[in-house]
């Protein structure tokens, strides 16, 4: 009987580990639904994730969530330390087994944790009154409604009760210190003190169980969690660092052009050609249609999306009116990711559903609104790229379908015969200045 809670420990943590990969596995599938990306390992990709990932960089442009989110951050990262102790006294039936070995630090170190969890706290609640009482702007969006809004409360509301849980299992646990053998003695816990008297009086059985459900409140908290993180924005916890680690790295308004297509102009012109001694492979399809013609860190940018509307904030075709949201672009892309995926993992039809990410998700009103200025891109905390799947739209759009507006057509038509976007030959290209002279 006595390695039965043991036992059950196990079995909680196998299931909940068994959920995690079967998601995570599913969720890899989706991404690489998505071409070849081409980016190798650098120096400064490694600098890039551990400035911007780790580091929160691109956070502080806005100082007040900025601080807000590193006291979840840190409180995050440190607090999940003491899983590593739930998990050893859960598996061998011990409690706090860290104490002992480590005397007074033991003390000092839970009221670190303490000190954070509180922070966290407050953190959450602010968030929650920013979004639901203040209703800043750019959590209002039209894609925010329903499942976006309700994740991003369930998240907060979550964490509250998951550090309040931390708080009531230390001052339960003071209290039971010197009357159970089992409960070592640990000194005082600095914020979990306030919560004593709410406790105070109560027999020892009492206190065992209130310390036992908030103990086990906590640990199936943080594994329910950690698989409900692979459904919600809140993914952005894990792929940030591999986001930023292949994040766009060239120079803020370089394109990148089709290699295909770039060959066979050069062809044309005579031009050397990258692997000149090989046929040219046959393109299947010019720009994307649906997500299997993006490239995979193009599918992942999707599913680290934070949806914190950075992008689209600082988006100025959002701003004068149009109905392009850079953050509606990597959500539809993620949501036609997981669409395909389901499917396919169904035995279903996937990508030919009859359905595609360009018209059924994006419409070209959106993609024709935006002005390639990159400011999304800039904006976004974990280096998104919501231009580089708009562009590759476009080509699409343009070259498959040629269904560009009038105007924009026109001028494809005088760069592809005049070599500018202007319709007069190249050798009228400086009247201008002639005429200027004439007239001085």
């Amino acid at each position: 009987m006595q390695y039965i809670s043991q036992i059950v420990f196990l079995i909680v943590v196998a299931v909940a580990a068994y959920f995690l990969y079967q998601r995570i596995s599913r969720i890899r599938k989706n991404i690489f639904l998505g071409k070849a990306s081409g980016r190798t390992a650098s120096p400064e990709r490694w600098k890039t994730m551990l400035l911007v990932a780790l580091g929160q960089k691109k956070m502080f442009k806005r100082i007040v969530p900025a601080f807000l989110h590193m006291l979840i951050y840190v409180g995050f990262l440190v607090i999940n330390l003491e899983v590593l102790e739930f998990v050893i006294d859960g598996i061998a039936g011990t409690h706090r087994i860290f104490a002992p070995v480590l005397g007074d630090f033991y003390t000092v170190l839970i009221n670190v944790f303490e000190f954070l969890a509180v922070g966290v706290l407050f953190s959450c609640v602010v968030f929650l009154i920013r979004r639901n009482i203040l209703k800043v702007k750019r959590f209002q969006g039209n894609e925010m409604k329903k499942w976006p809004t309700l994740d991003a409360n369930l998240i907060l509301v979550i964490e509250i009760i998951l550090m309040f849980a931390i708080l009531t299992m230390n001052a339960t646990d003071m209290l039971i210190q010197g009357q159970d053998e089992h409960y070592t003695q640990t000194g005082t816990f600095f914020f979990s003190s306030f919560l004593v008297p709410l406790f105070e009086g109560m027999q020892l059985s009492t206190l065992i169980i209130i310390e036992r459900f908030a103990w086990w409140f906590h640990i199936l908290g943080i594994l329910g969690f950690a698989v409900y993180v692979t459904y919600s924005k809140h993914l952005h916890i894990a792929l940030a660092f591999p986001n930023t680690w292949y994040s766009n790295l060239n120079p803020k308004g370089k394109m990148e052009n089709m290699a295909e297509v770039t060959n066979e102009v050069k062809m044309m012109l005579g031009m050397p050609t990258e692997n000149a001694n090989e046929p040219s492979a046959e393109i299947a399809r010019f720009g994307a249609k649906d997500v299997n013609d993006l490239s995979w860190v193009n599918i992942m940018n999707a599913y680290s999306c934070t949806e914190c509307g950075r992008c689209t904030d600082n988006c100025p075709a959002n701003m004068t009116g149009k109905k392009l949201s850079p953050r509606k672009i990597m959500m539809d892309t993620r949501d036609r990711a997981e669409e395909v995926g389901a499917s396919l993992a169904k035995g279903g039809k996937g990508l030919e559903d009859g359905k595609s990410l360009l018209g059924d998700y994006i419409t070209k009103e959106e993609i024709n609104a935006c002005t390639s200025c990159n400011a999304c891109v800039e904006a976004c905390p974990v280096n998104i790229d919501p231009l580089a799947i708009i562009l590759q739209m476009r080509r699409y759009v343009a070259m498959e379908e040629s269904g560009s507006p009038a105007s924009w057509n026109s001028m494809f038509q005088n760069v592809e015969t005049n070599f500018a976007p202007w319709k007069f030959p190249p050798t009228d290209r400086f009247k201008w200045a002639e005429e200027m002279e004439s007239k001085s």
